[in-house]
């Protein structure tokens, strides 16, 4: 059964300053020869991996709401350099816009239930690509 994770998104405006920061971070591991793929480091590591490998997102949570979401591949538990437990969550470098969805605020991930989890936005007929304080503006005043 599949099985999501939502996460704060510390540093982001929109989704779409997260996804420039996103391309940013793909570019940069291209050019130094690493592998194209986003990850995320987190210290505590998911036990339910099966479950959110067979087709979960993570979640993001940006200014008091859900906004997106990236597909996971993999996780990667590691020891770092302390040695403390960590892991990566590795994700597609691509964001899906998700209906606005409030959440308050927590620390570190939290699971999130298929049926808990805000729908996509449908590329065709909504605001998927309306410009982020517009779509704001919008789902503020009931209209999306």
């Amino acid at each position: 059964m599949t099985l999501h994770l939502v996460k704060l998104c510390v540093g982001a405006d929109s989704a779409e300053s997260l996804q420039a920061w996103i391309d940013y971070r793909v570019e940069q591991a291209r050019l130094a020869g690493l592998p194209e793929e986003t990850t995320h480091t987190t210290r505590m590591v998911p036990t339910r991996k099966d479950e959110l490998l067979d087709g979960g997102s993570l979640y993001w949570v940006i200014k008091g709401k859900i906004q997106a979401r990236q597909h996971l591949l993999d996780i990667r538990p590691f020891t770092d350099e302390a040695g403390i437990k960590r892991c990566d969550l590795v994700m597609e470098p691509r964001l899906i816009l998700t209906r606005y969805q409030p959440k308050r605020p927590f620390q570190g991930w939290r699971y999130l239930k298929v049926d808990e989890a805000p729908a996509d936005m449908r590329v065709a007929g909504e605001a998927a690509s309306m410009p982020d304080a517009m779509r704001r503006d919008l789902t503020e005043l009931c209209l999306l």
